[in-house]
């Protein structure tokens, strides 16, 4: 995918509702083979996704061996409601002292006052180190099932081709 189609994907209005949200699924392969799906908290930084976790998680340690990932978000509980922005790219690992920044922005998208301040001391006192997962996109595509916004097979299966 080049970068201006990719561009075109993530900057569709419904795409980025769905990238300032705070949960998508990543898929990754363990450092046994297996492919892995997990949920994730998560932060658009505009250009990148970035994912938080402890040093001792096993996606960090898999993913420092295999970057290549799959993260998708979506919403919707019916057909004409569903939505989903798919990724696939690549990961960078950076161990960072405390807290990353994007892991409180995220909190910051579910949370706010007194629950976020608790959630903040928490974190704070658990954390002594996080690992910042950075996901670059290489290809995305957004899925408005709804409007019509389908993948090419199931489109060409509902227009009769």
């Amino acid at each position: 995918m080049n970068q201006q189609e990719l561009a075109r994907e993530l900057g569709h209005a419904g795409a980025q509702k769905l990238l300032s949200g705070s949960m998508a699924r990543l898929a990754y392969n363990g450092r046994d083979g297996f492919p892995r799906v997990i949920p994730v908290g998560f932060h658009w930084t505009g250009e990148r996704i970035v994912v938080s976790t402890a040093p001792t998680a096993p996606k960090a340690r898999a993913l420092s061996f295999r970057p290549q990932v799959a993260l998708t978000i979506d919403t919707g509980s019916t057909p004409e409601e569903a939505k989903a922005l798919l990724v696939r790219g690549i990961a960078t690992l950076e161990t960072v002292d405390g807290v990353t920044d994007e892991y409180l922005a995220s909190a910051r998208s579910s949370m706010d006052g007194a629950e976020l301040a608790e959630f903040e001391r928490n974190v704070r006192s658990t954390y002594q180190q996080m690992v910042r997962i950075s996901i670059e996109p290489h290809w995305a595509r957004f899925y408005d099932f709804g409007a019509g916004r389908l993948p090419a097979f199931l489109a060409n299966l509902v227009n009769g081709g």
